[in-house]
């Protein structure tokens, strides 16, 4: 299609769709358009074994859309990705949805006041408003290792899973120790791998607990309310896990002491325990829920490496400590995500011209998480400051989305200036200080040209919800349209 779009969402996974349900909803004309040929973000690119969300499926799951037919208490990937595809058939917005339609450029022109945009597929031509809905955790991290490119078996990431190729009876070397590490691991051990799992740094592992949910419960949460009540009482505790995370008080320490007991519990080798003991505060990384690492790990199944990878040289492995280990056949990186360096910024210019990437080239800022000075009409959700590393992110998806929609409900072109993302800066600096985010470790949270919190939300679901209300009161302006375009749509 060509032609003129008044919203135009870039991404199909849920932050993509929360907004254009939200906007549509609200009488605006509304676009998706999806580099893949089907919707689920981050549930649709990882589908290695043992994949599944570490939030309960009740909070990680849209509020307009309750789901009482969960499996289990923490959903499998493939079930949250089948549950978004079914989100979308019931708001009958597959219609709206371009597939195979990545944004290839996207320009403000100040003369029409309209965003100019440019696809690998069939996507409109300009559109009012762009809502970037792209996901933080869309581009791999691959690592610089010397040799690694000439490996003589397969080298993947976790999100790049190749499920066709076996497992049993192979040796696998798994990089990283992170949540999807801890997730497939214990599944490789299970399928009979040989597995060599290099650390670089240790997580701190809590129990994940959950449990399978029945016929019986689907029914006790399809009655009126009772999903709303599931969700009000797994948020209440959202003041004392942010406490935790943030490495304050008693609860810090209170989940410092379990997750210390989790290991004991699970490891008896202390050599192993030691190794496997984190020496940065609870909390400075994202802490795993785990009943299944630690066994896996102490089990026999898995050589602990407990370095970095540094070198591959053919079929062997070497660690940072200098030891190697041979006849790996395959390399697993568990090694996250580019949060910091998303890849729709190159893409995108503003006002003066300026590249989102080159406007957040000391670090990234936004007001209220979500609009940047210099791009009007321009909302990014799961950007800057937006990650929750105590509760649901689909709890900031789904304010930031309503935020989109109460800004754009007056029309015009809205914008934030550098004064304003400068004071939005300055208060998540002040609510970081003294945190354990930053606290030593090296961790996705931070923004390493910043030397603060990138991605982060440093505070709690409801203070979001208060900073953006603020913002969409005092730190938003509007002014008409251009004569040019006459308000048309």
């Amino acid at each position: 299609m060509t032609g003129h779009v008044e919203v135009v969402v870039v991404g199909a996974g849920f932050a993509g769709i929360a907004a254009a349900v939200e906007l549509r909803d609200a009488g605006h004309d509304v676009l998706v358009v999806e580099r893949a040929d089907r919707v689920g973000g981050t549930w649709r690119e990882n589908v290695y074994p043992g994949v599944a969300c570490d939030v309960p499926a009740h909070l990680y799951s849209l509020e307009r859309h309750p789901n009482p037919g969960w499996s289990s208490e923490f959903a499998p990937g493939p079930e949250i990705a089948a549950y978004l595809d079914d989100v979308v058939d019931r708001e009958g917005l597959r219609g709206a949805i371009r597939f195979g339609t990545a944004l290839t450029d996207a320009a403000w022109d100040p003369t029409a006041d309209r965003w100019r945009l440019s696809f690998s597929g069939d996507g409109p031509d300009t559109a009012d408003v762009l809502v970037l809905g792209c996901g933080r955790l869309s581009e791999p991290r691959i690592p610089r290792i010397p040799g690694l490119v000439s490996f003589p078996g397969s080298v993947a990431h976790t999100a790049r899973w190749d499920s066709a190729e076996p497992v049993a009876g192979r040796r696998l070397a798994v990089v990283g120790t992170g949540s999807s590490a801890a997730q497939l691991v214990p599944e490789l051990v299970r399928a009979g791998a040989e597995v060599t799992l290099f650390q670089r740094s240790p997580a701190w592992v809590l129990p994940r607990g959950g449990r399978t949910y029945d016929a019986l419960d689907a029914v006790r949460f399809a009655a009126p309310g009772a999903i709303a009540r599931e969700r009000r009482a797994l948020a209440a505790g959202d003041g004392e896990r942010f406490a935790a995370r943030s490495g304050r008080g008693a609860a810090s320490a209170r989940a410092r002491r379990a997750a210390l007991a989790h290991l004991a519990a699970n490891v008896p080798d202390r050599a192993m325990r030691r190794a496997l003991t984190p020496s940065y505060p609870f909390g400075c990384k994202r802490v795993v829920l785990s009943d299944a690492f630690y066994p896996a790990v102490a089990g026999g199944a898995v050589t602990l490496e407990s370095s970095a990878l540094a070198a591959v040289e053919g079929r062997r492995l070497i660690g940072a400590s200098g030891v190697a280990h041979d006849g790996i056949d395959r390399i697993v990186l568990a090694t996250g995500f580019e949060t910091t360096h998303q890849p729709y910024a190159r893409l995108v210019r503003g006002e003066d011209g300026r590249t989102l990437a080159e406007h957040w080239a000391r670090g990234m800022r936004a007001v209220a998480s979500t609009m940047v000075a210099g791009f009007p009409n321009l909302f990014v959700l799961n950007g800057p400051h937006s990650a929750l590393p105590h509760a649901s992110s689909l709890l900031v998806l789904e304010r930031q989305a309503e935020f989109v929609r109460r800004v754009i409900g007056g029309g015009g072109v809205v914008r934030v200036d550098t004064d304003a993302e400068a004071r939005a800066t300055a208060e998540v600096a002040a609510r970081a200080s003294g945190t354990a985010w930053l606290g030593g470790c090296d961790s996705w949270y931070l923004d390493e040209r910043s030397g603060g919190v990138g991605v982060l939300w440093p505070g709690t679901v409801a203070d979001m919800a208060a900073a953006m209300d603020d913002a969409a009161r005092t730190a938003v302006t509007r002014t008409e349209r251009s004569a040019l375009t006459g308000g048309a749509r």
